[in-house]
């Protein structure tokens, strides 16, 4: 074992028994098998409550596919927000077992990394999935700290952007979409009334918030994590970007009161029943969602705002960040002795036909770089989507980033009950900002000093 790996494990010994305790507690749903098998595979992945159904039947058709090429069984399993899947990879690399393959979101990828439990891609592993240069050469912008060294082989984008109710922008005579953060709140100001509000958020989420704060933070030359490794949280862009996003709700008025307690699912709801103008931090997985629903037909896309809030235009400083380089990884466990099954695994589910029934089931567009160029030609809709996956900047390479990360949601978590009371005052912000720092400051030094 590496004097890294030793230092990893120490860094994160302290959660051991925690972890341990909170993975068994997951959900698992087991197809053909179980994990102690040898002959059976066992992949984690992010439970999806927005089509329950149709995973059902897409883990059931991929694992009878992969019994028919392999002879083996897959058990899957599942974790259902962030913490649980920064969890399911502590207790993986404390323990020395667990899942052979993880789907994890592209910012979870450098914690991935940062265990050493996962096996770094060479020319025979990319061999093995078929081949490095199928896959579209934007989407290992987070697969590892350089081209050299990387464990995140591809599997979907996400790049986020606005769902616009056109009907709703109609009437209130707004002709161009914003792309200004001030000139998003403006506009939802506009489109608010009559049962209408202008912005569906979802407060409670536990994967929105922090986006919306690195978008906004970024537009004004804020990284959150320095080229030097140094946090910047507790920072004028940082505070500007969070009041931005609290005030929508307590002083605009532009969100239904309701979504303080909301998840991203009842945030897509109130859009698709033609009750919001706006749906910012969306992607394509919500197409299916808008099917047959009072706005299908009556919406479209539409990039994100690039200018900060308080700004009419970019600083020099700014950042043209349109979404965060969004969407997920598969990565293998070196820990296990089914590595030749899960690149087998992962070679079928890569291939342009795979990838674009994924894509029909749920919207994530492709990494394969075949398939996505058939998709793009095929539906001119998905245009804003693509030029906002070409504007798409990576979150900071470092494994303090998934705790950074939880840092800056828990913000709004625990905003929750002022914003509920109808003010979140510029002293409770501050003090959360400071707190904030401090855990990832704290977590980023760890890192530096390999966990001792």
């Amino acid at each position: 074992m590496s004097t890294g790996r030793l230092r990893t494990r120490t860094l994160i010994g302290a959660v051991a028994v925690v972890a341990l305790a909170a993975l068994s507690l997951q959900g698992c749903a087991v197809v053909n098998g179980s994990g102690d098998d040898p002959h059976t595979l066992r992949v984690m992945m992010g439970a999806d409550t927005t089509y329950p159904q149709q995973r059902k039947q897409w883990q059931q058709e991929t694992a009878a596919e992969f019994k028919r090429t392999t002879g083996a069984d897959i058990q899957w399993e599942t974790y259902a927000s962030a913490q649980e899947e920064l969890t399911a990879i502590q207790t993986s690399v404390i323990s020395g077992q667990g899942p052979d393959v993880y789907a994890i979101g592209s910012t979870f990828t450098p914690t991935a990394y940062a265990t050493g439990a996962f096996v770094e891609m060479g020319e025979q592993q990319w061999r093995a999935v078929g081949g490095k240069d199928q896959f579209d050469p934007a989407s290992f912008g987070i697969s590892g700290p350089s081209p050299s060294k990387q464990i995140g082989i591809p599997f979907a984008s996400r790049p986020f952007v606005m769902a616009v109710n056109t009907d709703l922008l109609r009437q209130a005579g707004i002709t161009e979409m914003p792309t200004t953060w001030d000139q998003l709140t403006a506009d939802a100001k506009a489109t608010t009334g009559n049962g209408h509000h202008g912005l569906a958020i979802a407060y409670a989420d536990g994967f929105d918030p922090w986006k919306f704060i690195w978008g906004m933070a970024e537009n004004a030359g804020n990284t959150i994590v320095s080229k030097s490794g140094k946090a910047e949280i507790d920072s004028e862009a940082v505070q500007n970007a969070y009041r931005t996003y609290f005030d929508w709700v307590t002083k605009d008025g532009v969100v239904d009161k309701a979504a303080i307690g909301w998840n991203n699912a009842q945030a897509l709801a109130q859009f698709t029943e033609g009750k919001a103008a706006f749906f910012p931090m969306t992607t394509t997985t919500a197409i299916n969602s808008f099917k047959g629903t009072p706005v299908d037909g009556k919406y479209e896309f539409a990039l994100l705002p690039t200018v900060p809030p308080g700004a009419t235009e970019r600083p020099s400083n700014g950042i043209e960040a349109a979404s965060i380089l969004s969407g997920d990884n598969w990565v293998v466990a070196d820990y296990g002795t089914k590595q030749d099954l899960s690149f087998d695994f992962i070679k079928q589910l890569s291939t342009p036909k795979a990838q674009l029934e994924y894509y029909r089931l749920f919207g994530n567009l492709p990494t394969n770089a075949a398939a996505a160029a058939r998709l793009a030609a095929d539906d001119p809709q998905l245009k804003p989507i693509i030029d906002a996956g070409k504007l798409s900047k990576p979150t900071a390479f470092t494994g303090a980033w998934s705790d950074i990360q939880l840092s800056l949601v828990d913000v709004v978590v625990q905003s929750i009950p002022s914003l509920k009371s109808g003010e979140v005052s510029d002293d409770q912000l501050r003090k959360r900002l400071r707190a904030a720092q401090q855990d990832a400051q704290s977590t980023l030094d760890r890192q530096k000093n390999g966990g001792l």
